[in-house]
């Protein structure tokens, strides 16, 4: 079993030190902030948006017009909001490299769908993926961050 362990953190700091030799301005540091940078990193190549130099609680990167992105991974079946950005991009992300666009839009669309959670805007609270895909696809192409042109 140890062995194991051993070689699964081997390939993972392998995966690690690749992705930051590609991208230098992100730690992937392996205690929690893993995810978040891929997903950072996802917005950075597949939308029109310049990341933060350092990330920041409320927000990860700027549109050309500078409006505020916050952006969200994950592998697993909901995604986090706390406080409300212009935009709120967010990913459910696959073992197998691939990812999928689950809300890409306004955050205050978010911040009114849930209005009488307790604690939001003020907690960092977890959204069913099913939930937020739903509010996504009522977003007009106008209010969404658009995607780099190919």
């Amino acid at each position: 079993m140890h062995q194991q362990i051993d070689e699964g953190l081997k390939l993972i700091f392998r995966g690690i030190a690749l992705l930051h030799k590609a991208f230098p301005k992100r730690a992937f540091t392996i205690d929690g902030r893993l995810v978040g940078d891929i997903g950072e990193m996802i917005a950075e190549l597949e939308y029109d948006l310049t990341l933060d130099e350092v990330s920041a609680a409320d927000h990860d990167a700027q549109t050309r017009d500078g409006r505020r992105v916050q952006i969200k991974a994950t592998f697993k079946d909901s995604l986090t909001f706390k406080t409300c950005p212009d935009y709120y991009l967010g990913f459910k992300l696959y073992p197998d490299g691939r990812f999928e666009e689950v809300f890409n839009g306004p955050g205050r669309l978010i911040q009114r769908r849930y209005a009488e959670r307790k604690g939001i805007g003020k907690e960092l609270l977890s959204f069913p993926i099913k939930e937020l895909r739903a509010l996504s696809e009522q977003v007009a192409a106008p209010e969404r961050v658009p995607r780099r042109e190919a």
